[in-house]
């Protein structure tokens, strides 16, 4: 059977553009591919789970606009859905006088963007956050925490309830574009649709190019590993504490998050992965190795940010090391308090430059639309991408 649209990718960006594309598109059937034998398993379900108010991101840029319509968006789905999510507030912690100059640019984009923060000092900081110390501070009172897969699965659930046809375990191993249409061979089957939509994730450079397009970019994987406080030491945060992230990287460094159940998670940090699904430090895939290392953009980002990379390797290898970094924002932590817990990779581009990609990047090929880089705010401004996903889908099929 012949789908009107066909989408490449079960985490919550895929599934928010099924479900975009239904209501934008309601006598359209609508195919959703996914090669876990799960839905929302890689970074859906492995990242921070946090509401992102939208306060870091360049204004104008697509992550700016998508992540503060997105939020809207998804708090609004999950009120109707009865999803839990809480705005429980966080603080961006000035450490010292050299993070001072970042703090207020920080402060200038969120005024820019429209979220409400403002500038606090230390003891308004330790109102807030007892046990945090700081020379100054950024409150951003509507930031949220969620679990992002709860509301991947509630999507899906809604998908099926409307007749569309999701299918997993299903790797897509060729995509055909033809003058009508395109034809998707993958484990277990071949299927037709009119147009697709790439939301591949940590493999949408792959399934670009099986679809012909030759995305100017590579995803290189970065793993973020995570410790947790022990019960007993989860009254050192109240909510979500955070550093000044260095301008230089599209990563907000290791902070304190308060999950949904109270639990409370510290990091990530942000180290090469050698495999794209790779959650363990010795887990290695020699293809996804191989994709890395014969990348000249690889290397050209490593040659300008060796030392970082060597210091994230470092706290990856050293739990002592990794608490240094968290006293930075918590003096009290010590080791004892804290105790490994899961790690995500991040899906991250990067130019053959060896520059990361610090947007979000959606490209056009014959058929498709493709979403080559969504890193975070992804999961917060899923909703919202997935309307400009459809959007561009609008333009493509009046350009046919």
């Amino acid at each position: 059977m012949k789908h009107a649209i066909a989408i490449v990718g079960g985490g919550i960006v895929g599934l928010a553009a099924a479900w975009q594309a239904q209501r934008r598109f309601p006598g359209d059937r609508i195919l959703l591919i996914e090669k876990e034998r799960q839905l929302a398993t890689h970074q859906t379900a492995r990242n921070s789970g946090v509401l992102h108010s939208g306060i870091y991101y360049k204004p104008g840029s697509l992550k700016a606009i998508n992540c503060r319509s997105g939020k809207e968006a998804m708090e609004a789905f999950c009120r109707e859905e009865g999803i839990v999510f809480e705005r429980c507030g966080k603080v961006i912690v000035a450490s010292d006088e050299s993070e001072l100059p970042a703090l207020e640019t920080i402060l200038e984009r969120g005024a820019a963007n429209g979220v409400a923060c403002r500038r606090i000092d230390p003891r308004e900081l330790r109102e807030l956050e007892p046990h945090a110390a700081g020379i100054a501070a950024i409150h951003v009172p509507e930031t949220g925490i969620i679990r992002f897969r709860d509301v991947a699965l509630r999507l899906a659930e809604r998908l099926r309830e409307e007749g569309h046809d999701i299918v997993t375990a299903r790797r897509v191993r060729a995509i055909t574009a033809r003058r009508d249409g395109i034809e998707i061979a993958a484990d277990g089957g071949t299927w037709r649709a009119a147009w697709g939509v790439n939301c591949g994730g940590l493999h949408s450079d792959r399934v670009a190019r099986l679809a012909g397009l030759r995305p100017a970019v590579r995803i290189v994987p970065f793993r973020g590993e995570y410790y947790e406080l022990l019960p007993e030491a989860r009254g050192l945060c109240r909510n979500l504490i955070y550093p000044v992230p260095d301008p230089r990287f599209p990563f907000l460094g290791v902070h304190f998050t308060r999950m949904v159940g109270d639990e409370v998670e510290c990091g990530p940090n942000a180290v090469l992965a050698f495999a794209r699904e790779g959650y363990r430090f010795f887990q290695v895939r020699l293809g996804d190795l191989w994709s890395t290392l014969s990348y000249a953009g690889f290397w050209r980002m490593a040659a300008r940010y060796w030392r970082t990379g060597v210091g994230e390797m470092y706290r990856s290898l050293s739990k002592r090391a990794f608490v240094r970094a968290l006293q930075k924002l918590v003096p009290e932590v010590r080791p004892p308090m804290l105790r490994r817990g899961r790690a995500g990779v991040r899906a991250q581009a990067v130019r053959p430059d060896g520059r990361l990609v610090d947007d979000f990047l959606i490209e056009r090929s014959r058929r498709m639309i493709h979403v080559i880089n969504a890193p975070s705010p992804a999961a917060t401004s899923a909703l919202q991408i997935g309307k400009t996903i459809v959007e561009r889908l609008e333009e493509a099929r009046r350009d046919a």
